[in-house]
């Protein structure tokens, strides 16, 4: 077992400074796909609650995302305070490249294939040729860029249920990782392509606009009734991923309070019984407006990962 693994930190570290020549920064990744190293202030005594969080200027690692590197002795070294790292992953939203991560899940038991086929189609947009990583419980991730003056936030199932976002502050596991559910490779005819621009009316979709605390609209404005014929529409096998999206375009414009009465009576008319309807947009709530929780580690900051 230590032979294989110290197979899979070599192979991880060549697959990493492969990937930093191409302009990607890296960190080591163990096998559960969080960095392999540990934030150096866990054991800090008493923090200040009101010092902001170290990003790595203490000058030591261990601070996730924030270690991410393309310099070759840089992460030879992060790698060699990581004997254990079997993987690697790749920072988002840095140049050169500032890249946006497309997970397309397959855990969750919604066809998130499906669902970005009719963003797409609903959004008028096409995903273009670009790098694509299998993963190995059957997902995608797609690897698009972004332009410089764009900050694509990390999301979770806010697009469609099953689809993750990978932006600033997130990395995706990069291809040639070794996890314990399998290995990460490129899918056939991707690997020697460059991570292709994003679609315009997709960045839309994943920069939405800033919340406010204005006063909701009715929810029998014309963005609410449009949401409303959208779970209408829903056939069968779409009536839950429809509701969700739905729900969550709602409480994101500030009028999901006044339009669950009609979201649910939509749904309910599609198929599904009212404590499914009112399940689901519960979710979407809960996703749109999570919970603030507690650090991980100490200090060390949140990342986003596959």
């Amino acid at each position: 077992m230590a032979t294989i693994d110290r197979q899979a930190t070599t192979l991880a570290l060549a697959h990493a400074l492969s990937a930093a020549e191409r302009g990607l920064a890296v960190i080591p990744l163990s096998r559960t796909k969080l960095p392999a190293l540990r934030s150096p202030h866990r054991d800090d005594p008493d923090p200040d609650p009101t010092s902001p969080p170290c990003h790595g200027e203490c000058g030591r690692f261990g601070h996730g995302v924030y270690d991410a590197s393309t310099d070759p002795r840089r992460i030879r070294a992060l790698f060699a305070a990581a004997p254990w790292a079997t993987g690697y992953g790749i920072a988002c939203g840095l140049d050169p490249h500032r890249l946006i991560g497309i997970d397309l899940d397959t855990k969750s038991g919604t066809d998130s294939s499906a669902a970005l086929r009719e963003l797409a189609l609903r959004h008028l947009f096409t995903i273009p040729e670009t790098v694509v990583v299998l993963t190995p419980s059957g997902g995608r991730h797609l690897w698009l860029t972004g332009p410089p003056d764009v900050v694509v936030p990390n999301s979770a199932s806010r697009l469609a249920p099953g689809i993750d976002i990978r932006g600033a502050g997130g990395y995706l596991v990069g291809p040639g990782s070794r996890t314990e559910h399998g290995v990460y490779g490129t899918a056939p005819g991707t690997a020697q392509l460059a991570p292709a621009p994003c679609p315009r009316e997709l960045l839309r979709l994943l920069t939405p606009p800033p919340r406010t605390h204005h006063r909701a609209p009715p929810a029998t404005g014309q963005h609410g009734q449009g949401l409303v014929q959208f779970v209408l529409a829903a056939h069968e096998g779409q009536r839950n991923t429809r509701l969700f999206w739905a729900a969550c375009r709602a409480y994101e414009n500030g009028i999901g309070p006044e339009l669950i009465t009609a979201l649910v009576e939509a749904a309910v008319r599609t198929g599904l019984t009212e404590r499914e309807a009112r399940s689901t947009i519960a979710s979407a709530s809960r996703m749109t407006f999570p919970r603030p929780g507690p650090p991980e580690n100490g200090t060390t900051p949140r990342t986003a990962r596959p």
